[in-house]
């Protein structure tokens, strides 16, 4: 049996792959497990700010993994997929560093406009704007509609590269694998 080079991404692109998961993975969870805890308590309000600080630190993440990306060449898929696949797979893409972007903005301009800003170990980021809840409620239901999409999003990527390594047998998966 042949043994078959896999053509990676670069390991700093891999291990920021994998840390956004972990990190969406806990940004989802905190707003969804807030529900738990009574409104006001000290375990919802540790939700609360938890998701602002993960939050953010996808944002950040984001900017740096689209840096990396930014340098170099994405591996190419062996065997290539059809075109279509190839441009499903940009659009998805795109869309997720869309989410990974927009959401921390979002979700800032919806305290804002609430006149709330999140403060984060001690250090609170600026209102920018007067209170304005009719604003903030439309951001809010925005934010709320993206992250339901990002499920949707997210679990396409996910069952994309499951069919690509099982049913296809290309190396889609194998180029962002932690194991080299």
């Amino acid at each position: 049996m042949a043994v078959v080079q896999v053509s990676r991404y670069r390991p700093p692109l891999i291990a920021l792959h994998w840390l956004t998961l972990l990190l969406l993975v806990a940004v989802y969870a905190t707003m969804e497990l807030r529900g738990f805890f009574p409104r006001g308590s000290a375990p919802r309000e540790l939700m609360k700010t938890s998701h602002y600080f993960l939050g953010l630190s996808v944002f950040f993440l984001t900017w740096v993994r689209l840096a990396l990306r930014a340098t170099g060449t994405a591996p190419p898929i062996m065997p290539a997929p059809p075109r279509w696949q190839m441009l499903l797979a940009r659009l998805v893409a795109l869309s997720l560093y869309a989410l990974m972007l927009s959401m921390p903005v979002l979700g800032y301009l919806v305290l804002n406009a609430h006149g709330h800003a999140p403060a984060i170990g001690g250090w609170s980021l600026p209102v920018l704007f007067d209170l304005r809840p009719e604003l903030g409620d439309l951001l809010e239901r925005w934010h709320e509609a993206i992250a339901f999409a990002g499920y949707w999003l997210a679990g396409l990527h996910a069952a994309a590269a499951v069919y690509h390594h099982h049913f296809r047998h290309d190396d889609t998966l194998l180029r962002m694998s932690l194991r080299g």
